[in-house]
């Protein structure tokens, strides 16, 4: 499956496009000479996009991704900076809203960073489950050096994902991160030439769908809650027995036990 769908019929700068297929939701941003920065209008945009993946039974994983200026490889340079002067600007406060819903998203989630990311951003990206980053990209995140003490969602999703040290770095530093210091870290969960992220996108996609998602999908809730200290034991036990009342577990047990590929459907 392709990162994306063809982009030819696309509009050379838009706000955030949604392709849903065989279960995959692929959200890119498309605004490539603004490098990917992103408006109140798109945040707006992408919150109801997720709203429609949330909704949306049949999409197992989202990818989310960016189309790129020919000349600079840059992901997305977070919020547009103009918006903190708009006097009916949401500011932060609807990028926070944006990272929160889509860290709380049912599907599970991959970011394809074919490019560098800055600002915010690097929270966006934080906010999905995996990192699947290209060789030659960079990060930074300059709050600091604007005078910025950065929300605190970001703050605590980077604590919870990167560990104290690694938020540190991030945020007490300003300065940019390569590639492989990202891998390092935790930041990145994988790291591949730009030309070889289409086929490795697709292979974790492939992974996840076949994988049942009653299952996956309580238990991606049920360890962002643990990492983010939501004591919810009640709801993790819920969940537990839901899947083993549920037809996929059924499905499972006898998959393995007659050595063939399970086909879940999510009940």
């Amino acid at each position: 499956m392709p990162l994306h769908p063809p982009t030819t019929d696309w509009p050379a700068a838009s706000g955030p496009m949604l392709h849903i297929d065989a279960g995959v939701a692929t959200l890119t941003l498309n605004r490539p000479q603004q490098r990917n920065s992103l408006t109140d209008a798109d945040l707006q945009e992408l919150a109801q996009h997720l709203a429609t993946i949330e909704a949306d039974a049949a999409v197992r994983v989202l990818v989310l991704t960016a189309r790129l200026h020919s000349a600079a490889a840059v992901f997305s340079a977070g919020y547009h900076m103009g918006g903190f002067d708009a006097d009916t600007s949401q500011g932060p406060q609807g990028f926070e809203r944006v990272c929160e819903a889509l860290s709380r998203l049912r599907p599970v989630t991959l970011c394809a960073l074919n490019g560098s990311v800055y600002g915010g951003a690097t929270d966006l990206a934080l906010a999905c489950d995996f990192r699947l980053g290209v060789h030659g990209m960079e990060l930074r995140m300059p709050a600091a050096a604007l005078g910025l003490h950065y929300y605190p969602g970001g703050l605590q999703r980077s604590v919870a994902r990167l560990g104290l040290g690694g938020a540190r770095r991030l945020f007490l530093l300003a300065q940019a991160l390569p590639a492989d210091e990202l891998l390092r870290m935790g930041y990145l969960d994988a790291l591949v030439a730009p030309d070889a992220l289409p086929a490795e996108v697709a292979r974790w996609c492939r992974n996840l769908c076949r994988l049942a998602p009653l299952a996956l999908q309580g238990m991606k809730q049920s360890l962002q809650e643990m990492a983010l200290g939501e004591p919810n034991l009640q709801g993790w036990r819920e969940r537990e027995a839901r899947s083993q009342r549920s037809a996929d577990f059924t499905e499972g047990r006898a998959a393995f036990a007659q050595r063939r590929a399970a086909v879940f459907v999510g009940r």
